[in-house]
C-alpha cells in the first residue's frame, strides 16, 4: 500500500499562486508515475498533470504554461506550482500514484480561486 497525502492548498486570489506538494509513504518502490487531477463540484475528476520516475511531465490543455509539476524521487514528493490562477482552478486536487497495475489516491486538498 501507498499513502499519499497533500498540502499548500487554501484561498488565493485571481492571478495569485499556490504550490501544492504530495508527499509518499509506504511500499513506494517502483511507483511509476505521479501527479494530479481536480474536481469541482458538480465536475468529474479530470487530469491536471502528471510525471514519470524518468521526470517526463505532460499538462491538461488548461493549465500549460501555467502550472508546472515536479518531483523528489529521494524524498518521494511530488510538487505543483500554479501561477496565474483562476477562478476556474478551484477545485479539490488529489494526488495520485501509479505503482504496477493499482493507482492510489490521497484525501485532497481545497484550492479555491476567488476575490
Amino acid at each position: 500500500q501507498v499513502q499519499l497525502v497533500e498540502s499548500g492548498g487554501g484561498l488565493v486570489q485571481p492571478g495569485g499562486s499556490l504550490k501544492l506538494s504530495c508527499a509518499a509513504s509506504g511500499r513506494i518502490s517502483n511507483i511509476y508515475a505521479m501527479g494530479w487531477r481536480r474536481q469541482a463540484p458538480g465536475n468529474q475528476r479530470e487530469f491536471v498533470a502528471g510525471i514519470t520516475s524518468g521526470g517526463s511531465a505532460n499538462y491538461a490543455d488548461a493549465v500549460k504554461g501555467r502550472f508546472t509539476i515536479s518531483r523528489d524521487n529521494a524524498k518521494s514528493m511530488v510538487y505543483l506550482q500554479m501561477n496565474s490562477l483562476k477562478p476556474e482552478d478551484t477545485a479539490v486536487y488529489y494526488c495520485y500514484a501509479v505503482q504496477g497495475a493499482n493507482i492510489y489516491w490521497g484525501q485532497g486538498t481545497q484550492v479555491t480561486v476567488s476575490s
